[in-house]
């Protein structure tokens, strides 16, 4: 069947991202594309097989299965699919089939190279990789969004200057934003305050409308740092509003400047050092939000960010030990306090519980215990204090199960892995990621290494430690795009960490498990996968490339939130994504779940 070509120009610029070529470059691509006809049941492509092209749905369903033949996807009109074969060897990565009488677009090989090639936008869309290099933080060149003061106190022109100067006041801010509707009209200062209004005696009555600077400087959200500062210096102004389009939409003073500068991860943990209790330390944590921000508008690789929040919490933990010790003296017998969880693999974020744990030396006696159980509430009550909320599933050092000699220690792992039930499939997968923090780390010893030796040995473990890892699946609809959420309070949302991070994480341990690899971080463990064998170098490389986009795109809506002035959460809609970026993060989710069934089917190889 031929496609008009008309019809067919009129039908790729409702398709993302053909509709952002330019006009001649769409008219001399168009005429290349072959039109496909396929009944119902006829394959596309199968696994393995060179690929022809391209292809884009014009009308039907093309029903698309990994190489073990477990769907993925039901792809609709103007859905592409094959360019993640293309972007590799040019050999299939799925296989393709129309479930419906369908009607297909196919770009040739040779025309798709040659469009990646000349069109920067096109190659974004379709190269999946995410591993280029970022720049580390850095005011003058972050993003003005990224630091703005979000939604600010604004009022009318026909206010009073008293109501202007309670508003101020109240809100403890030195300037507001005057509108009409969303637009900006103006901006008043404290100065046009003393200096228009009590300088020359004008009655508190005045209308803002005296008083204020006319359709003031302002910026875009996409301007960067050094604007601000150019601006600020050459005008010699130290308020801007931040406008799009005609509307307001925040606003930069010199104070927002002086935080961003001031908060490092680095100042943190030095003040964290030195403080004296656990109030002093909550505040120096509740400006975790304000350096997510800071490092992800400084262009940080998520694995950066996550270290150094981590880096925070850690520092948090050993001070509170060194509190404990001084208000309960010093310890009867050696201990260890280890972290578990995201902690323990050095990827927290802005929004994270506690999980910990307690070794102590075989030599304490039962008569010595309450002195680690009060030990363990001093340090769990002051984490809470500080942020890291209590573990809604009790794995605490708090709880006498995981505050105990490393003997018994060693007979859980023994216990878990001879007798692998769901309890010791979900223990287990918690204490492979045990990370010392503070005290006698010998004492931990060569338990994670020979405990990674013993249970990479009994296949039957293995077996359901694989089987356990398959229960978090990324949310894939086969129909509709993502299977979000669909009741209570995050309903139309994605869980961007039980189903988004949380997936790539399982994998990571399995791979540790199976190649005995020591590290404990998730990308650190994917990359010593790649690098034994464990897992293929172009498997292990989409995994990579998958797991980052997932991650940042994780942080991403975390910072959003932040400069919303809500507190971050991992529940994303998918509305609040763009075609491109919804597009990217469904393709990283089909290649979790394609290595989730290759992990499943025994394999770890993607051909």
């Amino acid at each position: 069947m031929s496609l008009p070509e008309r019809d067919l120009r009129r039908f790729l610029t409702s398709v993302h991202p053909y509709d952002s070529l330019a006009s001649e470059v769409l008219d001399d691509l168009a005429p290349k594309f072959h039109a496909l006809s396929l009944a119902a049941g006829d394959p596309v492509y199968s696994f393995g097989e060179p690929l022809d092209g391209l292809y884009l749905v014009h009308d039907g369903e093309i029903e698309v299965r990994d190489e073990n033949d477990i769907p993925v996807s039901i792809l609709g009109s103007r859905n592409s699919f094959g360019e993640r074969g293309l972007t590799r060897d040019g050999r299939a990565v799925t296989s393709a089939r129309a479930s419906a009488d369908s009607l297909l677009l196919m770009l040739p090989k040779a025309e798709f190279d040659a469009l990646m090639a000349s069109e920067p936008g096109v190659a974004r869309f379709f190269d999946r990789r995410h591993g280029s290099a970022r720049r580390g933080s850095d005011l003058a060149t972050s993003r003005v969004e990224s630091f703005m003061a979000a939604q600010p106190v604004t009022c009318t022109a026909d206010a009073t200057a008293q109501e202007a100067a309670r508003l101020m006041r109240d809100n403890r801010i030195s300037s507001l934003c005057v509108t009409e509707g969303e637009t900006l009209a103006g901006i008043l200062t404290t100065r046009d305050l003393s200096g228009k209004v009590l300088a020359e005696a004008l009655p508190p009555a005045t209308p803002v409308a005296r008083i204020m600077t006319p359709a003031p400087f302002t910026l875009s959200p996409d301007s960067i740092g050094s604007d601000v500062l150019h601006a600020m210096m050459e005008n010699r102004i130290g308020h801007i509003p931040i406008v799009q389009g005609g509307r307001l939409v925040g606003i930069v003073t010199q104070t927002d400047l002086t935080r961003f500068q001031a908060v490092s991860s680095a100042e943190m943990v030095s003040a964290i050092a030195r403080a004296d209790s656990a109030a002093e330390m909550a505040k120096v944590t509740a400006e975790i939000p304000r350096l997510l921000v800071q490092l992800v508008a400084g262009g940080n690789r998520h694995e950066i960010v996550t270290r150094l929040i981590t880096d925070i919490a850690d520092t948090v933990t050993r001070r509170l030990l060194k509190l404990a010790e001084a208000q309960l003296g010093p310890p009867p017998v050696p201990y260890l306090w280890l972290a578990c969880g995201s902690q323990g693999r050095q990827e927290q974020t802005g929004v994270s519980d506690q999980d910990n744990c307690l070794f102590l030396d075989d030599a304490v006696t039962e008569a010595q215990m309450p002195y680690f159980h009060d030990l363990a509430k001093f340090v769990s009550d002051g984490l809470d204090t500080c942020g890291y909320f209590y573990c809604p599933g009790d794995m605490m050092a708090t709880n006498p199960r995981w505050c105990q000699p490393v003997s018994v220690w060693k007979s859980y792992f023994d216990g878990w892995i001879a007798k692998p039930n769901p309890e010791a499939q979900m223990l287990a997968s918690v204490m492979f990621d045990l990370r010392p923090i503070g005290g006698e780390i010998s004492l931990f010893g060569d338990l994670h290494k020979s405990t990674l030796k013993a249970a990479s040995r009994n296949s039957i473990f293995v077996a359901h430690m694989v089987s356990n890892s398959l229960k978090h699946t990324p949310p894939l609809g086969l129909l509709r795009g993502f299977a979000t959420i669909r009741s209570g309070e995050h309903r139309n949302t994605l869980d961007l960490k039980l189903n988004g991070v949380v997936p790539v994480v399982d994998l990571g341990r399995i791979y540790a498990l199976q190649g005995q690899l020591a590290e404990t971080n998730t990308r650190a463990r994917l990359t010593a996968a790649q690098d034994s064998g464990v897992v293929s170098k172009s498997g292990a490389r989409d995994l990579l490339d998958a797991y980052d986009l997932i991650a940042e795109t994780r942080l991403n809506h975390q910072v959003a939130l932040v400069n919303s002035g809500q507190a971050p959460n991992n529940f994303l809609a998918p509305s609040d994504l763009s075609d491109f970026e919804r597009s990217h993060l469904r393709d990283a989710f089909v290649v979790v779940k394609t290595m989730q069934s290759a992990i499943g089917h025994g394999r770890n190889m993607l051909s």
